[in-house]
């Protein structure tokens, strides 16, 4: 997700940056190679400034449940040593056990 995220801002800030460098002002003009018209590069702009607007929420998504997910993983890995380690105690402190399961 993060990184459809950045594509998106990516490709709205391209918009953006080439609708304000590139076209021509008046009545309409050329928008990479395309002729649009006033409406047209509004809509262009429009569209540009959402896709950066829902790359960013995008991304603060993903980071925000990777980190979660990371921090899960971590809990549990933690809980897991711990009762390898109390397994291991309890083996340690009971001989009947290693008896029965041979």
């Amino acid at each position: 997700m993060v990184f459809l995220g950045l594509a998106l801002i990516i490709l709205g800030g391209i918009a953006i940056l080439s609708a304000v460098f590139v076209s021509e002002a008046g009545a309409g003009g050329e928008l990479l190679g395309f002729g649009v018209t006033t409406l047209e590069s509004f809509l262009v702009g429009v569209a540009a400034g959402a896709a950066v607007l829902w790359g960013f929420s995008i991304l603060k998504w993903g980071t925000r449940r990777g980190l979660a997910h990371r921090k899960e993983r971590k809990e549990l890995t933690k809980l897991n040593e711990k009762l390898e380690r109390v397994e291991a105690e309890r083996r340690d402190e009971d001989p009947d056990h290693n008896r029965d399961k041979l």
